[in-house]
């Protein structure tokens, strides 16, 4: 009986991995939300409200794209306001004094907490939580089995006040979506891609940074 060389088995694994090997992936840059990701396709972009620990809505785009049980998106929440806005919303309060305070500090530090407890508290089991950092801005990492029998890889990421969620699904006997999850990159608002030389961690000084020129993928965005 003919052996396969390992090389071949492993070709012929990717084939049956599922439609997101089945094209040539596209490397996304959003210039509004500055990151960089690869997609098996250009997503779709849509604006949403997100709802803060501390009760406030602060302003979001999803890009996603989904083929049957494969789904892939990168959430971005800008909470660069949140000072002001808890302050706007504090204004006059005559609750106990500890109730009038504004937990801005709060939110930023627990953004990434706050948004990682969404996740869990939607999963059937939780396969792997850890912390995590790419480019090295810190972030955690989530290995989540879903109530209809998929699996989430997440990674949550808070750069310059901006907090990603990225999120990528695949069925439960599917390979993880190592491809998306492993081009997550950030870059400056020249388009420059951010990549720091000891850990970065919001809300503190950020230590010297290593740029890069963010390659000309396949596909950019404006948003």
């Amino acid at each position: 009986m003919m052996r396969l060389s390992p090389l071949v088995v492993a070709a012929f694994v990717l084939c049956l991995a599922g439609p997101s090997f089945a094209q040539e992936w596209i490397e996304y840059v959003s210039r509004d939300d500055l990151f960089t990701v690869n997609f098996p396709a250009q997503p779709t972009v849509r604006d949403i409200t997100y709802s803060t620990e501390y009760g406030i809505s602060l302003p979001g785009r999803v890009h996603s794209h989904e083929e049957g049980p494969y789904r892939y998106s990168v959430t971005v929440v800008d909470y660069s306001n949140v000072q002001r806005i808890h302050a706007e919303r504090l204004a006059n309060c005559q609750k106990y004094p500890n109730l009038c305070n504004n937990p801005w500090v709060g939110e930023l530090r627990g953004a990434m907490d706050y948004a990682a407890y969404q996740l869990l508290k939607q999963a059937a089991k939780v396969l792997h939580y850890a912390y995590y950092n790419s480019d090295r801005i810190e972030g955690r990492r989530l290995q989540l089995a879903n109530p209809d029998g998929t699996q989430t890889f997440a990674a949550i990421h808070m750069h310059e006040n901006r907090l990603y969620i990225l999120e990528g699904t695949v069925p439960a006997n599917a390979p993880p979506p190592a491809h998306f999850q492993q081009s997550l990159g950030f870059i400056d608002k020249q388009g420059i891609r951010v990549r720091y030389e000891s850990i970065y961690s919001n809300m503190y000084p950020a230590p010297p940074r290593i740029q890069y020129q963010v390659p000309q993928g396949q596909s950019q965005s404006g948003r």
